[in-house]
């Protein structure tokens, strides 16, 4: 047995966050452990009425979230134990309270590597984590080449 025996892997449909879903995938078949897929529908602000008076189509952000999830259980080999949460709120604080319920050994996600300014008006979720917990966490910078499984919209990776 491996010294890690549940891997949570926060996704976000980035390539980012498919380069964390490979290594997690890769790291729980080797390691025998439980792979727990967490994709975050992010809080978002109310609609607003537009300059024209009317109301934009809301995106559905939870089916957006749903349909990355799908794809990346699909994408899991059938050896490897797999679970899939959809959660909805912030996604850094989400993503620690998910590791810390399931008793997750590790948390697998996607670094956008967005720079200062960004990250000082904004801020960054893999940075929340990593300040969030003791547990250790694995950050993964995806190639430019790499598949992306659906648009990305920030809820797994900074």
């Amino acid at each position: 047995m491996g010294c890690y025996r549940t891997i949570l892997a926060a996704i976000d449909g980035s390539p980012d966050a498919a380069a964390a879903l490979r290594h997690a995938t890769s790291l729980a078949r080797d390691q025998h452990a439980r792979l727990i897929l967490l994709t975050v529908v992010p809080s978002g602000p109310p609609p607003t009425i537009g300059p024209a008076g009317a109301v934009p189509a809301p995106i559905d952000a939870e089916a957006m979230f749903a349909q990355i999830l799908r794809e990346a259980v699909a994408s899991v080999p059938q050896d490897v134990g797999v679970e899939s949460r959809l959660v909805h709120g912030r996604p850094a604080k989400r993503i620690v309270e998910v590791a810390q319920g399931t008793g997750s050994d590790l948390i697998v996600m996607g670094f956008h590597g967005h720079g200062r300014l960004h990250h000082a008006l904004i801020g960054s979720v893999s940075d929340s984590v990593l300040g969030a917990t003791a547990l250790p966490v694995l950050l993964m910078r995806g190639c430019s080449d790499a598949p992306r499984l659906a648009p990305a919209a920030g809820a797994g990776a900074d």
